[in-house]
């Protein structure tokens, strides 16, 4: 995204492709689901090229030799719940042995300011690097306070992947988070008066679990 050199905005035939299936209202539960986790493996090539790794010896038939892998107990997500849940079987497909924590976040009436109502994350967070999940990054007030939440947790280093994202919310997070790195599949045009992200593709909890 131009202006914000933290941000990521994906052009990849592949992904632009599952994007116009995921939008259309007559994608089913399942479709939507699986579409969601393919999105996001095909995004995490991109998002995780300077995952922490180490060199380790492999034997092939004919010799040994050295080679990087990927330390993937280094490597933590965090969904954001509930709909950053449908994202890391995506990411897990890659790095089977990531960590996983899970921040619940809901809107205090009083102070209309997200506040965590559930967060259980991997012992040693502090010392990974830590992805958040969620498909929708729409006005960015969950996804700075779930960066904040990890920063008081004592993690430096949080990236975060969304699926689609609106102006408004990409550039609410860049400008109060410019040392973390924003993953986008679709960046849309803009938010309606009740902050759903225009296109869009609707509510991604309610797609992803059937509870519309």
């Amino acid at each position: 995204m131009q202006g914000y050199p933290n941000v990521t905005v994906f052009d990849h035939p592949l992904i632009g492709h599952k994007i116009a299936i995921l939008r259309n209202k007559n994608t089913g539960t399942k479709e939507f689901r699986e579409l969601i986790e393919e999105i996001t493996l095909l995004m995490t090539f991109e998002a995780f090229k300077d995952a922490p790794t180490k060199e380790t010896e492999v034997e092939t038939p004919l010799e040994t030799c050295r080679q990087r892998v990927v330390q993937e107990r280094k490597i933590a997500v965090v969904p954001i719940l509930r709909a950053g849940l449908g994202m890391v079987g995506g990411v897990q497909k890659i790095f089977p042995l990531a960590k996983v924590g899970h921040i619940g976040l809901c809107r205090d009436e009083e102070t209309m300011q997200p506040g965590a109502y559930y967060c259980k994350l991997p012992q040693g967070i502090e010392d990974m690097q830590v992805t958040l999940l969620d498909p929708m990054l729409a006005t960015g007030g969950s996804a700075n306070a779930a960066i904040e939440f990890l920063r008081n947790k004592g993690v430096g280093e949080i990236r975060l992947m969304s699926v689609i994202a609106a102006p408004q919310g990409v550039k609410k997070v860049a400008e109060a988070n410019p040392d973390v790195k924003i993953f986008i599949a679709a960046l849309d045009r803009t938010l309606n008066e009740h902050g759903y992200i225009l296109p869009g593709l609707g509510d991604a909890g309610d797609r992803l679990f059937g509870t519309k």
